[in-house]
C-alpha cells in the first residue's frame, strides 16, 4: 500500500501546467526577434516533459532524468537571446517556468538531486544574463519556491510510505503471531480432550481400585499408554477407524508402530479421508501379523503411506522385508516373514 493521490491526478494537473507553458510560448512568437529558436526549445520541452510524466516506473528513469536536466540547461541558452532584456519582457520568457514545472517533475518522480541542480543552473545563468534582480522578477525565486515545497511534499509522502508499510508488515506478524497462539491452544486442547476421552474410564478404575488392577487391567493401560504416544508421533494418520483397528492388533497381541514423518498435511480432506479408510482396511488385513509398522511418506513421492505387516522373528522379519536377508534365503521364507506389504497412493487413480 502506497499513501498518496491518485496517478492520474497528479499526471493530468503536470500536464496542464505543461500545456500552459507551451501556450504562452505561442503567444509571444510575434514578439520574439527570431521564432525558429523559441519552437526548437517549445519541442525540446513538450518531449522532456513528455517524458517525465509518462514513463512508467516506480521511480524516473535515470536517462529521462538526463534529458531533462540537458532540457534545462539548454531552453535558457537558446531562448534567451530571442528576449531583449531592455523591453517589458510579460510572458517573453515563459520558459523560466517551464523549466521549474519540469523540476518539480523530477522532484516528484524521485529525482530531487537532478531538479536541484537544473533550478541552480537556471539561477545562476539569470544572474549572469538579466542581474540580481530578474530572480524575482522573473520569478526564478518564487519557482525554486515551489520546487522547495515539491521535495518536502515528496519527502512527507515516502516517509508516510514506509511508515504505512511499517505498520502493515507489523499488523500481519502480529496477525501471525496470534494465528500460530490459536493453533497452538487448539492443538493443546485437542490431545488433552483426546487424551482424557481415552484414558478417563482407566483412572477411574485406577482410583476405585487403589491401584489393585489385575493383570489383564495392567496390559489395557500399557495399550493406552501406546495410544496416547500414537496421537504425537502419528497424528495425521490417525483416525476414528484406525484408532479402533490399531487398538484391536494390540490387544491380539501385536506391536504396533505409527510413524508420521510429514507429508500428509497439505493433502485435501478427501484424499486424507480416502487414506485413512484405505489404512484402516490395511490394518484389518494385518490380522495374523506380530509387528505392523506403518510410515507416512514425504511428498514428491506417488505413495503417501506404507504399510508393512511382519510375523515371526522381529529381528528376522524385519531384515526379510528390508530385503536384508541373506543371499541363500529364499522366496518362501521372505513371503513367510512378510504379512502384508502396501502402499497407498497419495492422489486417487483416475
Amino acid at each position: 500500500m502506497r499513501v498518496s493521490i491518485p496517478a492520474s491526478i497528479a499526471t493530468g494537473l503536470a500536464t496542464l501546467f505543461s500545456v500552459y507553458h507551451l501556450v504562452l510560448a505561442l503567444t509571444t512568437l510575434p514578439q520574439m526577434t527570431s521564432v525558429g529558436p523559441v519552437v526548437a526549445c517549445m519541442v525540446l520541452y513538450a518531449a522532456a516533459t513528455g517524458a517525465a510524466l509518462f514513463v512508467r516506473g516506480r521511480a524516473l528513469p535515470v536517462w529521462v532524468a538526463c534529458f531533462s536536466l540537458a532540457t534545462v540547461v539548454a531552453i535558457p541558452v537558446v531562448a534567451s537571446p530571442t528576449v531583449d532584456v531592455g523591453e517589458p519582457l510579460g510572458h517573453t520568457t515563459w520558459w523560466v517556468a517551464a523549466v521549474c514545472t519540469l523540476m518539480v517533475v523530477l522532484a516528484v518522480r524521485g529525482r530531487a538531486p537532478f531538479a536541484w541542480a537544473g533550478v541552480l543552473f537556471l539561477a545562476v545563468y539569470t544572474l549572469f544574463w538579466a542581474g540580481p534582480g530578474a530572480l524575482v522578477s522573473l520569478g526564478v525565486l518564487g519557482s525554486t519556491a515551489w520546487l522547495g515545497v515539491a521535495s518536502v511534499f515528496t519527502a512527507a509522502m515516502n516517509r508516510a510510505t514506509r511508515v504505512t508499510r511499517d505498520f502493515m508488515r507489523a499488523e500481519q506478524e502480529t496477525a501471525d503471531w496470534q494465528a500460530a497462539q490459536d493453533a497452538h491452544v487448539f492443538e493443546r486442547q485437542f490431545r488433552l480432550s483426546q487424551t482424557t476421552r481415552m484414558a478417563l474410564p482407566m483412572l477411574q478404575r485406577i482410583i476405585d481400585v487403589r491401584g489393585d488392577l489385575t493383570e489383564d487391567e495392567r496390559t489395557e493401560c500399557l495399550h493406552l499408554e501406546q495410544a496416547i504416544r500414537d496421537e504425537i508421533r502419528g497424528r495425521s494418520l490417525l483416525s476414528d477407524d484406525v484408532r479402533d483397528e490399531v487398538m484391536r492388533l494390540r490387544r491380539r497381541g501385536a506391536v504396533v508402530q505409527l510413524h508420521d514423518d510429514g507429508g500428509l498435511d497439505e493433502l485435501p480432506v478427501d484424499d486424507l479421508r480416502r487414506i485413512h479408510l484405505r489404512l484402516a482396511d490395511a490394518l484389518r488385513q494385518a490380522h495374523d501379523a506380530d509387528n505392523v509398522i506403518v510410515r507416512t511418506v514425504p511428498e514428491g513421492s506417488g505413495a503417501a503411506v506404507t504399510v508393512v505387516g511382519l510375523r515371526l522373528d522381529l529381528a528376522a522379519s524385519e531384515s526379510a522385508a528390508l530385503g536384508a536377508g541373506n543371499d541363500d534365503d529364499e522366496d518362501g521364507d521372505e513371503d513367510d516373514s512378510v504379512a502384508l506389504w502396501l502402499e497407498i497412493p497419495r492422489h486417487e487413480s483416475v
